[in-house]
C-alpha cells in the first residue's frame, strides 16, 4: 500500500506502541514482578495509581506535536533557554544509567536463553553493538514493525499465564500481602516503593521521545497525524503498558510470593526465574517460546532506549543552536549528529556497567529513583508547554485532564519531598 493510500489513523499508529515497548522492560519484567514477589497484591493499587497520575504528562507529548507540528523540546525552548537547559541537565544525568540498566537485564536474558557463559559486562557489549548496527543501517520502519510483533506475542503469553495462574489459586488472602504493610515503611521497603513509582509505567521524559517518534512517523508515512489519531495511538500503547504492569505484578504474587520464592539479585538469576514463571504455568512446551519472547522484549526496549537518547541529544543541539522558529530546530533529522550522539551514549552506558559490577538490583533502584526525583520537574515543564499561549486553544487539555495533571504534579512533589526528608533523617 502506498503512503497516500494509507488511512490517517493507520498512518498515525506506531509511536504509542514504541512507547509501550520501551515501557515493558525493566519497570514491568523486573520491578512489577518483584513488587508482586515481595509484597503480594499490596502494591497493585500503587502501580495503577502511578500509571493514572502520569497519564496526562505522557499524553502531552503526542498532543503537542499533533497540534503544533513541533516536538516538545521546541516547546521547552519557547518557555525560555532555562527550561531547555533544565531538561538537558536531567537527560544527561540519567541517560547513561538508564541505558545501562535496560542493557544489563537484556544481557542477563541473552546469556540465559542462548546459553552463553560470559560476564554481564561482556554480554552487554554485544547487546549494545547489535543495537548500534541496527540503528546505523536501519530506520524507523524496522523499529516500528519489530515492536508491534514483539508486543503482540508478549501480551498474549502474559495474559494467558496470569489466567492459568489464577485458575490454581485457592484463596486470595494468601497473596494479599496486607500483613506486610508495616514492612513497606521501613527504609528498604520505602526505597523500593519510590523506585517502583519512578519507572511505572515509564519515566516522564518519554513524552519528549514520543514527540520525536511522532515526527519521525509522520515523515516515514508522509502524513501528519491529527490530534484525535495521535491520541488514539498513545492511548492504545499506554493502556496496554498499564495492563501489562498489573499482569506482571500478578504473576509475581501468584507464582513467587505464594510459593515463598525469593527474588534473585543478579540479571542471569532473575532471567531464569522469569522464564520459570511462565513455563511452570503454561507448561514446559512454552519455555523456549517465552524465553525468546522475553529476550526479544528486553532487546526491543534496549533498542528503543538506545535510539531515543541520541535522538533527544541531536534535537537538543538543534533547538539550542537555531532557536524555536527555525525549521532546522522544528524538524531535526541530522544523521551525522545522531550517530555521534549514539556513540557517546553507548560509551557512557558501558562505563556505568564496568564500574557497577554485579550490583543488579541496586543499579535498578538507583536509576528509577533518579527518574522519580526528576519527574516533578519534567511534569511541570510539560504542563506549562501545553497550556502556553503558543499551544492552539482547541488542542489544550481540558478541565479534567488539567485537574489530573495538577494532582499528579502534587503527588510527585509530595513524594519527592518525603524522600528528601527521609534521606536527611536516615
Amino acid at each position: 500500500m502506498t503512503r497516500s493510500a494509507m488511512s490517517p489513523l493507520r498512518a498515525a499508529i506506531g509511536p504509542g506502541l514504541l512507547m509501550a515497548g520501551a515501557a515493558v522492560g525493566v519497570s514491568h519484567l523486573v520491578q512489577s514482578t518483584r513488587a508482586g514477589a515481595e509484597f503480594g497484591l499490596l502494591l497493585l493499587p500503587v502501580v495503577l495509581l502511578a500509571c493514572l497520575l502520569k497519564y496526562p504528562f505522557l499524553e502531552f507529548g503526542p498532543r503537542y506535536v499533533a497540534a503544533t507540528g513541533e516536538n516538545l523540546l521546541v516547546g521547552y525552548r519557547r518557555l525560555g533557554r532555562w527550561a531547555l537547559a533544565l531538561f538537558a541537565l536531567i537527560t544527561i544525568a540519567t541517560m547513561f544509567i538508564i541505558l545501562a540498566v535496560v542493557t544489563v537485564v537484556t544481557a542477563g536474558l541473552a546469556g540465559f536463553v542462548l546459553g552463553i557463559d560470559a560476564s554481564p559486562a561482556t554480554l552487554s557489549v554485544g547487546i549494545l553493538l547489535a543495537c548500534v548496527l541496527l540503528l546505523a543501517i536501519g530506520n524507523y520502519r524496522g523499529l516500528d514493525l519489530a515492536m508491534k510483533m514483539i508486543m503482540a506475542a508478549l501480551t498474549v503469553s502474559t495474559v494467558a499465564a496470569v489466567v492459568l495462574a489464577f485458575g490454581g489459586l485457592q484463596d486470595m488472602t494468601t497473596i494479599s500481602g496486607l500483613q506486610l504493610a508495616p514492612q513497606l515503611w521501613t527504609a528498604t521497603g520505602f526505597a523500593f516503593l519510590l523506585a517502583l513509582v519512578g519507572w511505572m509505567p515509564i519515566p516522564l521524559e518519554v513524552a519528549v521521545w514520543h514527540s520525536l517518534w511522532t515526527q519521525e512517523r509522520a515523515q516515514a508515512t508522509g502524513q501528519t497525524p491529527t490530534l484525535r489519531n495521535a491520541l488514539i495511538d498513545f492511548r492504545i500503547g499506554y493502556i496496554g503498558a498499564t495492563l501489562l504492569a498489573a499482569a506482571f505484578l500478578l504473576l509475581g504474587a501468584l507464582l513467587m510470593y505464594a510459593s515463598g520464592m525469593t527474588f534473585a539479585d543478579s540479571a542471569v538469576g532473575f532471567s531464569a526465574q522469569l522464564v520459570d514463571l511462565y513455563a511452570g504455568t503454561l507448561g514446559e512446551w512454552s519455555r523456549p517460546l517465552i524465553a525468546v519472547a522475553a529476550l526479544s522484549t528486553m532487546f526491543s526496549t534496549t533498542l528503543a532506549v538506545t535510539d531515543a537518547y541520541p535522538r533527544v541529544l541531536a534535537a537538543l543541539l538543534a533547538v539550542a543552536r537555531f532557536g524555536p522558529d527555525d525549521r532546522r530546530a522544528r524538524d531535526p533529522h541530522n544523521r551525522a549528529t545522531y550517530l555521534l550522539a549514539l556513540a557517546l551514549v553507548i560509551a557512557g552506558a558501558l562505563l556505568i556497567l564496568y564500574f557497577a559490577g554485579a550490583a543488579f538490583t541496586q543499579l535498578i533502584d538507583f536509576a528509577t529513583t533518579l527518574s522519580f526525583l526528576a519527574a516533578p520537574v519534567i511534569a511541570w515543564l510539560t504542563l506549562r508547554v501545553v497550556t502556553d499561549a503558543h499551544m492552539p486553544a482547541a488542542a489544550r487539555p481540558g478541565f479534567w485532564l488539567r485537574t489530573l495533571a495538577w494532582l499528579g504534579l502534587a503527588f510527585g512533589v509530595g513524594f519527592a519531598l518525603i524522600w528528601v526528608g527521609w534521606r536527611m533523617l536516615a
